[in-house]
């Protein structure tokens, strides 16, 4: 029996590792990631961008470990749950969360210095304190105007925790609180996202459950393409070392969902040019989460397979990564990530990943008994009422 702490441990763990493994690619295509590293296999590679010079690489640092932030957004969401200790809705994104990552300075691995959080993300994800801090929106509509993306997805999944075994609940907080940033299908994925976490806690779950309650909570673009993504991977289980018929198979599902393609950086002859890229839009869904379920499936759970795959298959690869550490990281505890990588990690990014997880746990745990006691005592008030 996998026990509620080692769990959690397994998505904090995971997440990082997912992030570390696809960091020192992501940007490339697949075919760019074959020919310079075949398939990525461990933390400790060194990053495609290494040797340019520091403007190239916008100061930053990546490789042999070093999480970006995916990881990072992640450890403050389990922050903001240490603070307030109970559920969270978009206020607490307007408030708490904002503080996080724009007042609080903290160790960025990839600035090899402290910094805020805010220096270090993207666009998509400053659009948070552009929203509540300057704008002072109404909380609920932080996400309106932003660029549609896995910006929410990628750091949700201690909202999984907090309802593990509670899918239905873990999808609904998710909305409620990633509202905050994201909107349309990028918002559809949190929800999904945190649902397959809290679906992956039950114990005896299988990786096909996670999938059908994804399916089941899923909505309009998403929904279809999770469904022939992981439809795909079931037929491809027997040709899986065929990494190229793979990808390429993959990429093609995903294409009906997503205009991106490997077309994935910004440049000055795209301004003006009419596009699907980000925008909101019931018909599509962001690339990662269909295809970090795909990889899980292909795989069967095997998450240290999923992960090597998923991210060698190019694009956005740290926050495949980082989905299918999570949600694996919950159905299977850190366990089964080997112990040299977890060292790798914990050095290479000095977030003290150890003793966050220890105050996140506790924490969590509190929230799971009030709710526990709340259905207890409200079943004992129907039962009076009957």
């Amino acid at each position: 029996m996998i026990v509620f702490a080692d769990r959690v441990r397994g998505v904090l763990f995971g997440t990082a590792f997912g992030d570390a493994m696809g960091a020192v690619v992501e940007k490339m295509t697949y075919d760019q990631i074959k020919e310079q590293y075949d398939r990525i296999e461990t933390t400790k590679t060194k990053w495609w961008k290494a040797d340019w010079p520091e403007t190239a690489r916008i100061g930053r640092i990546r490789g042999q470990g070093i999480v970006t932030d995916d990881t990072l957004m992640t450890l403050a969401l389990m922050n903001v749950y240490c603070t307030e200790r109970r559920h969270l809705d978009a206020y607490d994104m307007a408030n708490e969360f904002v503080k996080e990552i724009a007042f609080r300075p903290r160790y960025i691995p990839e600035f090899g210095r402290e910094a805020l959080i805010l220096d270090r993300l993207f666009y998509p994800e400053k659009h948070i304190f552009n929203r509540h801090a300057l704008a002072n929106c109404e909380p609920r509509e932080g996400g309106y105007g932003n660029m549609v993306n896995c910006g929410a997805a990628m750091y949700i999944a201690p909202i999984g925790i907090v309802n593990a075994c509670n899918p239905k609940a873990a999808y609904d907080e998710a909305i409620l609180f990633a509202s905050g940033h994201q909107l349309s299908y990028g918002l559809e994925a949190a929800g999904v996202l945190a649902c397959a976490v809290a679906k992956a806690f039950e114990p005896g779950v299988t990786v096909q459950d996670i999938v059908n309650t994804a399916l089941l909570y899923a909505k309009d673009g998403t929904k279809r393409a999770i469904q022939d993504c992981c439809e795909k991977a079931v037929e491809l289980r027997d040709k899986r070392k065929d990494r190229d018929l793979v990808v390429r198979t993959f990429h093609e599902v995903i294409a009906r969902y997503s205009p991106m393609s490997d077309d994935v950086n910004r440049s000055i002859d795209k301004l003006g040019v009419p596009s699907n890229h980000y925008t909101p839009s019931r018909l599509l869904s962001i690339e990662e989460l269909p295809l970090a379920l795909a990889y899980i499936v292909l795989h069967d759970g095997d998450m240290l397979e999923a992960i090597k795959d998923g991210v060698s298959s190019g694009r956005d690869t740290d926050s495949i990564g980082v989905m299918i550490g999570a949600i694996l990281g919950a159905m299977q505890g850190v366990s089964v990530i080997p112990a040299e990588e977890i060292a790798v990690l914990e050095q290479a990014n000095k977030q003290n990943f150890g003793a966050e997880c220890d105050r996140f746990i506790e924490a969590a745990e509190a929230i799971i008994k009030e709710d526990m006691a709340f259905h207890i005592r409200r079943q004992e008030q129907m039962l009076q009422l009957q």
